[in-house]
């Protein structure tokens, strides 16, 4: 999956080899595009975005395998509805034709409906989890290491710890698992094309393969850096209440968030020492969430990126730039 100011792509390659490319648009409407700009506030509403996305196109892409099961069945239903109305003259065939047609569009209505809610529960659950599981688990692990610990700012670096272990324990899990190894070397196939195209090179399968997997705009490195700037966060900010510590920690994940996220499109844009070192343990992490992938791999990638970015133009803008 690739995105480009308000249109995003997915390739997708089928079993028989063929690739399908999804190309669409998201974002808010007009009304919320002055509040987007807004710094930090941009963040939050990127991470939604992004949060959403990932999920829409994963189940996308997915969907194609239960496809191709039903895809015997529905053939054979084809040809007996096909038959039926060959059957039947051609006046009651125009009148059944536009009655099906309309049935079709409520079904399409109906099943839009019922994707979006599915998609709206499946983010909520998935964020319930992931505060669940990365926040208040962490802290709840600390409280039982604070009675022997009498300094805050050590309580503090002792909860992000845990929940930075926590986090990499999982990342590193689930790259066992096969399917999302492969999803791995999707990701690293998508990094490689980028920075194939940002270091000036032609996007086809031999300059992408020679390009790295790790880049500094990864969402992999945005996860780390909340983690990260959340112990700064907690370590500064105190209350002694243990219920308002963690209503505290749940109130500030959208400004975390919205600084992390900062912090991510100030390392894409920069190549100062101090961001490009801050930028090290994020690449650091990546090299779980990546993997080299093959050559079918980086063709997909490389249909999603033409899809909604003319490389050429901007590899030719880059040349001009030089001279």
């Amino acid at each position: 999956m690739m995105k480009n100011q308000n249109r995003y792509a997915v390739a997708v390659r089928k079993s028989d080899g063929e690739i399908i490319v999804e190309k669409s648009q998201y974002g808010s409407g007009n009304g919320k595009k002055k509040i987007k700009k807004l710094p930090v506030v941009r963040g939050v509403f990127n991470f939604v975005e992004s949060l959403v996305l990932g999920m829409k196109t994963l189940n996308y892409s997915a969907s194609f395998f239960e496809e191709e099961e039903k895809e015997n069945v529905n053939t054979k239903k084809e040809n007996i509805e096909k038959e039926k109305i060959k059957k039947e003259n051609t006046e009651t065939d125009d009148k059944e034709e536009e009655i099906t047609e309309q049935e079709r569009r409520q079904i399409a209505q109906k099943e839009k409906k019922k994707e979006d809610f599915l998609m709206g529960v499946t983010v909520a659950v998935a964020i319930v989890l992931a505060v669940g599981i990365f926040l208040v688990l962490p802290y709840y692990i600390s409280l039982f290491f604070q009675q022997f610990i009498d300094s805050t700012v050590a309580a503090a670096l002792l909860e992000g710890l845990i929940r930075l272990l926590i986090f990499v324990g999982y990342v590193g899990g689930i790259s066992l698992m096969p399917e999302i190894r492969r999803v791995y070397m999707y990701h690293g196939a998508e990094h490689k094309c980028i920075n194939c195209i940002e270091n000036g090179m032609e996007l086809n399968v031999e300059n992408v393969r020679k390009s790295s997997r790790l880049h500094k705009r990864c969402g992999t490195s945005f996860l780390l850096i909340v983690m990260l700037i959340s112990i700064l966060f907690f370590m500064v900010i105190q209350v002694r209440s243990v219920i308002f510590r963690l209503l505290l920690r749940l109130i500030l994940i959208p400004v975390i968030a919205g600084v992390s996220y900062e912090f991510i499109r100030l390392a894409g844009r920069s190549d100062n020492f101090f961001v490009n070192l801050l930028s090290k343990p994020g690449l650091l992490l990546q090299k779980l969430t990546t993997r080299e992938p093959e050559d079918a791999m980086i063709e997909v990638g490389i249909a999603s990126v033409e899809a909604v970015f003319d490389w050429r133009a901007y590899l030719e803008e880059m040349r001009k730039e030089a001279v």
